[in-house]
């Protein structure tokens, strides 16, 4: 791909840590395969990090939003920090504008970070990710997991096996 970036954008469960439902508990936090390293990596070519990330459980009733810090800053630990969060509290009914596949989060994660949507990667594990990345004008890839739909590794326009290949389309 003949274009530069200033950013990389990941969703938090599913494609920086793994997945465990509605989870309050930092303790429970852990870094998906190769996490570290490539962020490690794309923070030494000075590219800009950020998450965005629905978090339901809280409009649920089911998280804190305590509980969401503390589990972000448990990631921070882990694999470093970010220059933006951007989370969407809300449930999914209350028809926010910032809940993926909505692009709200992924513009005001480019804003936070003062970089174009179109010089973003935004990396998930769902179609969600890949729709948010396309409405707000990035560049959208998709790492499936266990739990992507067929249909949406059909659709997204860009799949990787794995985070490292990030690296690749931001060289």
């Amino acid at each position: 791909m003949d274009q530069s970036f200033d950013a990389v954008l990941f969703d938090r469960d599913g494609t920086l840590i793994e997945d465990v439902p509605y989870n309050g508990d930092p303790a429970r936090v852990t870094p998906m395969p190769g996490a570290l390293e490539v962020l490690r990596d794309l923070r030494a070519q000075g590219l800009r990090t950020g998450v965005v990330t629905n978090q339901s459980g809280i409009g649920r009733g089911l998280l804190t939003e305590a509980q969401v810090t503390a589990v972000n800053a448990r990631v921070e630990e882990l694999l470093g920090p970010f220059g933006t969060w951007q989370i969407c509290p809300h449930h999914p009914d209350d028809a926010c504008a910032c809940r993926k596949p909505a692009p709200g989060m992924v513009l005001a994660a480019c804003a936070a970070l003062e970089v174009s949507p179109h010089r973003t990667v935004f990396v998930g594990d769902i179609g969600a990710d890949v729709e948010a990345a396309q409405a707000a004008g990035a560049v959208p890839l998709l790492v499936p997991t266990a739990v992507t739909r067929p249909e949406e590794v059909r659709r997204a326009p860009r799949t990787a096996s794995g985070l490292h290949a990030v690296l690749e389309l931001v060289r």
